[in-house]
C-alpha cells in the first residue's frame, strides 16, 4: 500500500481520443493518481476536453505536455502507430509512461521503447485493464497453487462490432489497425500470462477487409514443451470475451473483462460482473464460482502504476516489460504468418 504521505502521481493525457475520456472519468476519483493536464495538437480540442473532464491544464501540442514540470507521467492513448515515437519522447523528457495496448507494432519498437525508459530512469508500462483487475490476481493465485495442475492448453477469444468502420482508425493499416493488434492483443496478453513465455511457433489465418487490415483472425500458438494455445479475434462479431484454461487436473473459465461491476444492470457505465469459474479434478465435478472485488480497470491500472513508481519497483516493471516484448514479438509473428500463409518461428524474427 502507498503511504498516506506519498503525493499522488500527476498524470498528463497525451491525446483526446474517446478512450482517454473513459480513462479520465474512471481515474478521477482516485486518491493516488491526479490527472493534471491534457494535450492535443489542437488547443481548442484540448481545452474542451479539460473543461469537460475537470482537468486543470490543457496544452495545444504534445511537446508542451512533455515540457510541463507539473506532470510526472503520461497516459498514452494515441493510435498504435504513434506509441513508440511518443513513449520514447516522453522518456527523454523524464516522464513515466502508461501506454495503451498494444504497446508497439513489432518487437524492435517495443525493445526501443523500454531501452529509452531505462536510459532515462523512468518506467514504461503497457496497460491491459483486465490485467489489473483483482480477479486476475485470483487467477494467478489459482494457477500458482496448482488448482488445475499443470496448464496444457488455453483457448482465448475477444471480438466486437466495430463502430463507424468507414472512419474508425482500426480500419487504417497506416495507423496500426486490424483485429490482431486491437482485439487480438487482449487474448494474447492472457495467453502470455498463463503460459509464462512466448510461443515457439505460430500459425494464423485471417479474413481481410478492403482497407487492407485483418478483420478477423484465428491462430494456433505452439510452445517448445508441447503446450498449445488457440486465439481468436474479430471486429465484425457480437461483443464477447472468453477464455478456457485447461490443466492436467482441472479447468478455469474466465471472461477477463476490462471493467467490472458487482451486479448486472446497475452500473452507470454498463459495467458487468466478470465471471470466473474453476473445476478441480479430472472428472466432471461442479464448477466453483470465483468472486473478486470489482471496478474500473483504468483506475486499477493507474493506481498500480502509481504504486510501482512510488515504490521504485523496477523489478516489477522488468517483469512486465518481458511480457510486453513477448506479446509484441508474437503479434509480429502472427501478422507475418497471416500474410505469408505459413507457420512462423519467433526465433527467426529480427530483434
Amino acid at each position: 500500500m502507498i503511504l498516506m504521505n506519498t503525493p499522488p502521481l500527476r498524470i498528463g493525457i497525451l491525446g483526446c481520443a474517446n478512450i482517454a475520456k473513459q480513462f479520465a472519468r474512471d481515474v478521477a476519483p482516485s486518491p493516488t493518481v491526479d490527472i493534471v493536464a491534457v494535450a492535443s495538437r489542437n488547443a481548442d480540442t484540448a481545452a474542451a476536453f479539460a473543461s469537460a473532464q475537470g482537468i486543470a491544464r490543457s496544452h495545444g501540442s504534445y511537446e508542451a505536455l512533455l515540457s510541463d514540470p507539473g506532470v510526472d507521467a503520461i497516459y498514452l492513448p494515441l493510435p498504435n502507430s504513434m506509441h513508440a515515437e511518443w513513449a520514447i519522447k516522453a522518456a527523454a523528457a523524464g516522464k513515466h509512461v502508461l501506454s495503451e495496448k498494444p504497446l508497439a507494432l513489432n518487437q524492435a519498437e517495443a525493445r526501443a521503447m523500454f531501452d529509452a525508459a531505462k536510459a532515462n530512469g523512468v518506467m514504461l508500462l503497457e496497460s491491459y485493464p483486465w490485467y489489473f483487475q483483482p480477479q486476475t490476481g485470483q487467477l494467478v493465485d489459482l494457477l500458482r497453487d496448482g488448482a488445475i495442475g499443470s496448464v496444457r492448453s488455453i483457448q482465448a477469444s475477444f471480438g466486437f462490432t466495430l463502430p463507424s468502420p468507414q472512419t474508425n482508425i482500426r480500419m487504417k493499416p497506416e495507423l496500426g489497425g486490424g483485429a490482431l493488434l486491437d482485439a487480438g492483443s487482449y487474448p494474447l496478453s492472457l495467453i502470455r500470462l498463463v503460459m509464462g513465455c512466448a510461443p515457439e511457433r505460430v500459425l494464423a489465418d485471417v479474413s481481410w477487409a478492403a482497407s487492407g487490415v485483418d478483420m478477423s483472425a484465428t491462430a494456433t500458438l505452439s510452445y517448445a514443451d508441447g503446450r498449445r494455445a488457440q486465439l481468436s479475434c474479430a471486429m465484425d462479431v457480437c461483443i464477447h470475451r472468453f477464455a478456457t484454461i485447461i490443466g492436467t487436473n482441472g479447468v478455469i473459465t474466465t471472461e477477463f473483462l476490462n471493467h467490472t461491476s458487482p451486479d448486472a444492470g446497475t452500473h452507470p457505465h454498463g459495467y458487468l460482473p466478470s465471471q470466473m469459474r474453476a473445476r478441480r479434478g479430472t472428472i466432471a465435478t461442479p464448477f466453483e464460482e470465483v468472486r473478486a472485488e470489482s471496478g474500473s480497470g483504468f483506475r486499477f491500472a493507474a493506481e498500480a502504476f502509481a504504486k510501482v513508481i512510488a515504490d521504485k519497483d523496477f523489478a516489477a516493471i522488468d517483469r512486465a516489460a518481458a511480457a510486453s516484448i513477448d506479446i509484441a514479438a508474437t503479434l509480429e509473428a502472427l501478422a507475418r504468418s497471416a500474410v505469408e500463409g505459413r507457420a512462423v518461428n519467433l526465433a527467426h524474427l529480427p530483434h
